[in-house]
């Protein structure tokens, strides 16, 4: 599919903020990768320095909670794009260049603990903005429960085609009950919501810039290490994953952001939980994506995301009876459905 063009107007209002005497010839402009958004991004030179130019439509985009977030980032030391101009009523950003490099095609087993410990002193200073008295959106019980409810909606009923029954609802929803009220029982900081190998881009000087942070919400304190750690995206054995689990609540309480009486065990249940939670979420998202908005690229991601949704039910079943039921109605009634589909895995 070819780019659509950016609005006319969007190269000479970037020119109006950089060069308001002019800038010369108009340079040229090249499209950079998105997101899952309606967002579009282009890169300019303009006298001299890279700009990332942002056509985010004011009537789907969070363009105030985006500058409300960096500004809150910025502060903290975390390094993300700076502000050089906006238009909200046009949705026009314009942004400093954090460049082109990803953190997630650099990832491999050698370099990986390391990138992830940097990643993780990063999610240390975001826990340590004081959000006290700052209104901000909360992580609550009703964006919980909404986010849960992308999973019967748009990933069994409409890409697998399946209703489940009465009683079966009413199953699914006693798992989610589980995973609502260990989430609502966590320390609360701010939540990034997407912080993965994809948001996260190592820069030349050293360190990692963060993008794509509009979502933040005040929410639990496992969540952003879940989306590191359990990313969607690409996958490390458990035991090295519960191993930087532990370093991050060690350094947690170190720096006096996790209450001392929280244990490794503790913690790790909080953890696996949430991770449920976040990727039974994001079955309903990815399928949506693909089915309301024709993203297909992110099918070819749901292999890995339910590999979590089973392994992580499988650990947990033993100790929770609501999710033991959830395990069994999963295998028996959608991994059969599931191995049927072109993008599908073995149940």
């Amino acid at each position: 599919m070819t780019p659509r063009p950016p609005p006319s107007e969007l190269l000479n209002w970037a020119l109006s903020v950089l060069a308001p005497g002019g800038a010369g010839s108009n340079p040229a402009l090249t499209v950079v990768a998105g997101d899952a958004s309606n967002r579009r991004y282009f890169r300019a030179a303009i006298a001299d320095s890279s700009y990332i130019l942002v056509d985010a439509p004011p009537a789907t985009e969070k363009n105030e909670a985006f500058l409300a977030v960096r500004e809150l980032l910025a502060g903290a030391g975390v390094t993300v794009p700076a502000l050089r101009g906006a238009d909200m009523a046009r949705g026009y950003l314009l942004l400093g260049d954090l460049g082109d490099r990803l953190l997630l095609p650099e990832l491999t087993p050698d370099c990986v603990d390391g990138r992830y410990r940097e990643a993780m002193d990063v999610l240390l200073q975001i826990a340590a903005i004081d959000m006290h008295g700052v209104p901000f959106p909360a992580y609550d019980e009703s964006l919980l429960r909404e986010e849960l409810g992308r999973f019967s909606t748009w990933f069994v009923e409409a890409l697998l085609g399946y209703s489940p029954a009465a009683g079966e609802q009413a199953l699914i929803e006693a798992a989610f009950d589980v995973l609502v009220s260990s989430a609502l029982e966590q320390p609360r900081v701010l939540v990034h919501r997407d912080f993965h190998s994809r948001n996260l881009m190592p820069q030349d000087g050293g360190g990692l810039g963060v993008i794509d942070f509009q979502d933040a919400v005040l929410g639990p304190i496992t969540y952003d290490l879940v989306s590191l750690l359990r990313d969607c995206y690409i996958r490390w054995p458990t035991a090295q994953v519960q191993g930087w689990v532990e370093v991050y609540r060690q350094k947690l309480q170190t720096r006096g952001h996790l209450p001392a009486d929280v244990d490794a065990a503790g913690f790790l249940r909080w953890f696996d939980l949430m991770g449920l939670q976040r990727h039974i979420k994001v079955l309903g998202t990815f399928a949506r994506l693909y089915l309301r908005d024709g993203k297909p690229a992110y099918l070819d991601d749901l292999p890995l995301v339910i590999r979590y949704v089973r392994d992580i039910t499988a650990a947990r079943a033993p100790e929770n009876p609501a999710l033991a039921e959830f395990q069994r109605w999963f295998d028996e009634r959608l991994s059969p459905l599931i191995a049927n589909q072109h993008w599908g895995v073995a149940a």
